[in-house]
C-alpha cells in the first residue's frame, strides 16, 4: 500500500491509488504500466522547458519527436494464416486478428489454402497458427502452403518477422510437428522471430492466450509506446471487463454445460461383437447452438476399476487432498483421478517430469537419446498403473505426483442430429472400446464411461465445438456424396436430417460400411425412410465380415466409378468421416483411381483435381 511518507504522492493521490490498484486485473496493470512508460518517454523526449503536449496529442513520441503512430514503428499490416482440421486454429487466428486490429494493425486473415503463396515475399509480419493432424501431418487446408514453403519455389524472407502457435496432443509422438516445421522453415528462409513458438497441448487456452499477449506486447514494444489515440483500444483489448448483471452464462470448453441424458441405447443387434451407443442429450436452457458437421465436446470419467487398482498399487488414500488442476483448490484424490487427470496415456513430457522430480533413473534411462524405439514400444497401450508397477513408484507422495499428470482431455464426437429436426437436443454415436494388452483389459475412457455408467437422467459436461471445415454446401441443389463407415456415419445422419427439414432438392449419395448386415447396420430404418422419401437418393453398403473377401466402402466406390465420376463432374461435394489412418487414405486413393479410370487422366492430374476440390471446399474430411 502506498504511503505519503515514502512516495511523491499527496495524501489525496495516495488514497485514490490505493482504492484503484487492488481492483485492476493483471491485464489492466500491464496496459497501465505501458501507458505510464509512454508518458514518461514523452516528457523525457520533449525539449527542456518546452510546452506541454496539447490535449488530445499522442503521449508516445519517436526519437524524431513525432508521434510513434506517424513514425511507423509498428508494422501497419500483418498476415495471420491458419491451418485447421477441426476449427481450433481458425478460432484462435480470429482472436489474434481482432487483438491486432484493436492495436491499429491492418490484418489479412486467411486459411492457408486460400492464401496466394506468391505474395508471401511482400509480407513483413506473419503469424501462423496451425494444428498437427494424425502422426505429424499438416491439416488438409494447410497442405498446399506447407508444400510450397518447403519447395524450391519458396522465396527468401529476409524482411519477415514471424511467430508460430502450434496446436497438438502430447499423446502423439510427433507433438506439434507441423508447427515446428513451419517455425524452422521460416527461419531457414531468413525470417526473424518476433516471439518464440509456443506448442500447445489439447488444453490450449492458457498457452494460446499467453502467446497472443506476447505478440501484442512485442508489437507495442516495437512502437516504443501506444499512441494516445489508440490507448482506449489497447485498454479494451487487454482489460477484462466485468460481466454485466443479468448477463446469460456462456457455456464453453472452459465452462461446460451439464446436459441431461434423455436416452442411451445400444444400436447393435444381439450377437454382435460391437457395442455402439446412441445418446440423446438435452441442451435446453444452455443457449448452445450448432450446425450439421459440428462436434460436441465431452468430459468423461476414468474407469473406477483402474482407479482402485492404482490406489492400491501406490498406497494412496482416496480421501487425501490434492490440488485441482484449474482452480488449485484441494479436492479428494479419488475425485481428482476420476474427473480431473488423465491416467490412461503415457507421454514423454510426463515421464520426463517424473524422472526429474523424483530422481527415477530407470525412467530417465528409458528417455535417453537413441532409445526412441524402446520408448515408443513401452508407452504403447500402457497406462499410469503400468508405470507405477514397472518402475517401483509406490510410496511417492500423491500431493506431489498427481499435479504432474495431464489434465483430463475432452473427447470430440460428431453430432449425429439435425438442430432443425431436434431443437434443444444433440445426439451422439459412440462405439465402446475395450481390448486386451500387456495382460490386462484396457478401456476407452469416454466410450466405456457412456456405455457402462451413463444412464437417462444423469448429466454430462459438454460444449459445442464448431467445425467450419465440414459443412453442407450453401446451395441446397448441389449434389452431396457422403462416405462414412461405422460411427463415421454420424454427421451424415445430421446432414440428411437437416436437408429433410429444409427441403433441399440436391441429390445425395451415402456409402456406409460395418461388420455384419444383420447386427451392425446403424440407423438402418432412418436410411430406409429417407430413401423412400427421396431425401437420400442412393445408398451403397459394405459389410466386411459377411463375405469371404472383406469388402469396404472404397471397394463399393470403385464398383460405381462411372456414376461417381458423373456426380463429380456435376459439381458434387464429397464428405469423408471416420478413421484417418486407413479408411480415409483408402478412400482418397479410390477417388484418384476413379478420376484416372473414368476421366482418362494421369495420376498427377487426378491428385491435382482432388487438391483443387479441397481448396474449393468441395472435398471435406472429418477424420481421426
Amino acid at each position: 500500500m502506498l504511503q505519503v511518507t515514502n512516495s511523491p504522492f499527496s495524501q489525496e493521490q495516495a488514497e485514490l491509488l490505493n482504492r484503484v490498484l487492488p481492483t485492476l486485473s493483471d491485464a489492466q496493470k500491464i496496459w497501465l504500466s505501458g501507458f505510464l512508460a509512454a508518458h514518461s518517454h514523452a516528457l523525457l523526449s520533449a525539449p527542456q522547458g518546452g510546452p506541454a503536449l496539447p490535449a488530445g496529442t499522442s503521449a508516445a513520441v519517436s526519437e524524431q519527436g513525432l508521434p510513434a503512430a506517424e513514425a511507423g514503428a509498428v508494422p501497419k499490416e500483418a498476415t495471420v494464416l491458419y491451418g485447421s482440421q477441426t476449427g481450433n486454429s481458425q478460432k484462435l487466428a480470429k482472436r489474434l486478428a481482432d487483438r491486432l486490429q484493436q492495436q491499429g494493425v491492418q490484418v489479412t486473415l486467411s486459411a492457408m489454402n486460400e492464401f496466394k503463396p506468391n505474395t508471401l515475399k511482400k509480407v513483413r509480419l506473419l503469424f501462423i497458427i496451425v494444428s498437427t493432424h494424425g502422426e505429424g501431418d499438416p491439416p488438409d487446408n494447410a497442405l498446399s502452403f506447407y508444400e510450397f514453403l518447403h519447395s524450391k519455389r519458396a522465396p527468401q524472407l529476409d524482411q519477415l518477422q514471424f511467430s508460430v502457435l502450434a496446436l497438438g496432443d502430447t499423446s502423439y509422438e510427433r507433438f506439434c510437428q507441423t508447427g515446428k516445421d513451419f517455425d524452422k522453415r521460416l527461419e531457414e528462409l531468413g525470417g526473424r522471430r518476433l516471439v518464440p513458438r509456443v506448442d500447445c497441448d489439447v488444453d490450449y487456452d492458457e498457452a494460446a492466450a499467453g502467446w497472443i499477449d506476447r505478440v501484442v506486447g512485442a508489437l507495442g514494444e516495437q512502437a516504443n509506446a501506444p499512441a494516445a489515440a489508440g490507448s482506449a483500444q489497447a485498454a479494451a483489448a487487454l482489460s477484462v471487463a466485468p460481466a454485466a448483471a443479468g448477463t446469460p452464462v456462456e457455456y464453453s470448453r472452459s465452462n461446460p454445460f451439464w446436459a441431461e441424458v434423455l436416452q442411451n441405447i445400444n444400436l447393435n443387434g444381439r450377437g454382435s461383437k460391437r457395442e455402439t451407443r446412441h445418446i440423446e442429450l438435452s441442451l435446453e436452457g444452455s443457449s448452445l447452438r450448432y450446425e450439421p458437421g459440428d462436434c460436441l465436446g465431452v468430459f468423461p470419467e476414468n474407469h473406477p476399476g483402474l482407479i482402485g487398482e492404482l490406489l492400491e498399487e501406490t498406497g494412496w488414500r482416496p480421501d487425501e487432498p490434492v490440488k485441482a488442476p484449474k482452480t488449485g483448490e484441494d479436492i479428494p484424490l479419488y475425485d481428482a483421478l476420476a474427473k480431473h487427470y488423465e491416467i490412461t496415456v503415457l507421454t514423454r513430457p510426463l515421464l520426463e517430469q517424473i524422472a526429474e522430480r523424483f530422481g527415477v533413473t530407470a525412467i530417465a534411462d528409458l528417455l535417453a537419446a537413441g532409445k526412441e524405439e524402446e520408448f515408443r514400444a513401452y508407452v504403447r497401450e500402457r497406462d499410469l498403473l503400468d508405470l507405477v508397477r514397472d518402475f517401483g513408484l509406490k510410496g511417492l507422495p500423491a500431493a506431489e505426483f498427481v499435479p504432474l499428470l495431464r489434465k483430463m482431455p475432452h473427447r470430440l464426437y460428431s453430432i449425429s442430429s439435425s438442430p432443425s429436426a431436434y431443437p434443444e437436443e444433440a445426439h451422439l454415436l459412440i462405439r465402446k472400446v475395450s481390448y486386451e494388452a500387456h495382460g490386462r483389459t484396457r478401456y476407452g475412457v469416454c466410450s466405456t464411461f457412456v456405455a457402462e455408467r451413463l444412464n437417462p437422467g444423469d448429466t454430462l459436461p459438454v460444449f459445442v465445438h464448431h467445425n467450419p471445415n465440414f459443412k453442407l454446401p450453401g446451395d441446397p441443389e448441389v449434389p452431396v456424396i457422403m462416405i462414412g463407415p461405422g460411427t463415421g456415419v454420424a454427421p451424415f445422419r445430421a446432414f440428411l436430417g437437416e436437408r429433410a427439414e429444409t427441403g433441399a432438392s440436391g441429390k445425395t449419395w451415402l456409402f456406409y460400411g460395418d461388420h455384419h448386415f444383420t447386427t451392425d447396420f446403424l440407423y438402418q430404418t432412418e436410411w430406409q425412410r429417407w430413401l423412400k422419401e427421396g431425401v437420400l437418393t442412393r445408398m451403397d453398403v459394405a459389410f466386411s465380415r459377411d463375405t469371404d473377401r472383406k469388402i469396404y466402402v472404397q471397394h463399393r466406390m470403385l464398383e460405381k466409378s462411372r456414376d461417381l465420376f458423373g456426380w463429380l463432374q456435376e459439381g458434387a461435394h464429397v464428405y469423408v468421416c471416420g478413421d484417418e489412418k486407413r479408411m480415409a487414405h483408402d478412400v482418397h486413393e479410390a477417388l484418384a483411381s476413379i478420376l484416372e479410370r473414368e476421366g482418362g487422366w494421369s495420376r498427377e492430374r487426378a491428385l491435382e483435381y482432388l487438391s483443387q476440390m479441397q481448396q474449393e471446399k468441395r472435398y471435406q474430411r472429418d477424420v481421426y
